[in-house]
């Protein structure tokens, strides 16, 4: 079977990769074709996450065994896809460089039959270029628990007025 991925960089310009991959190919194979197709260097650490339908990440994948075996992560080398992807796991997250954080939204898009003298995995439609830095992820507050209250109002001396008062020792 051949998995028909979309892979979308997290940014406001249209940047994604459509690419078909075996369901047996691990996940370090989608990895090199992601970074290769993208023209990412290659050397930064990555990981991929399982995904829900809102793109909250899940469980990991990683490139490299990190020696936390608290964190149960699994390595791509280990994870076909056919085992990380199915027609009810349709989303997955790729960090590459965790440093500057280039994040990709990847999308199972069909699952077919492979075409006769079709050699996998391959780009079948490119669009855009990587920016030269990756986007500044826009971060905002919960508004549950944004305090409308102005930060002037608020007294640290009634705070510490009685501090000394303390039995600490």
């Amino acid at each position: 079977m051949i998995y028909r991925l979309r892979a979308i960089l997290n940014a406001t310009e249209d940047v994604f990769r459509d690419i078909e991959i075996t369901a047996d190919a691990t996940l370090e194979d989608l990895h090199n074709v992601i970074t290769q197709s993208f023209q990412l260097p290659g050397d930064e650490m990555a990981s991929f996450y399982a995904s829900d339908e809102d793109w909250n990440q899940g469980e990991e994948y990683s490139l490299f065994d990190m020696g936390d075996h608290s964190t149960g992560a699994k390595k791509m080398s280990e994870t076909l896809m056919s085992d990380a992807m199915d027609k009810s796991n349709t989303r997955m997250i790729y960090i590459y460089d965790f440093f500057n954080m280039w994040t990709f939204m990847i999308e199972l898009a069909d699952i077919a039959g492979p075409v006769d003298g079709a050699a996998y995995p391959q780009v079948i439609f490119d669009m855009g270029v990587l920016p030269d830095a990756p986007p500044d992820p826009e971060f905002e507050a919960d508004p549950r628990f944004v305090d409308d209250e102005d930060e002037d109002d608020y007294d640290d001396d009634e705070f510490y007025e009685d501090y000394d008062d303390n039995d600490y020792y």
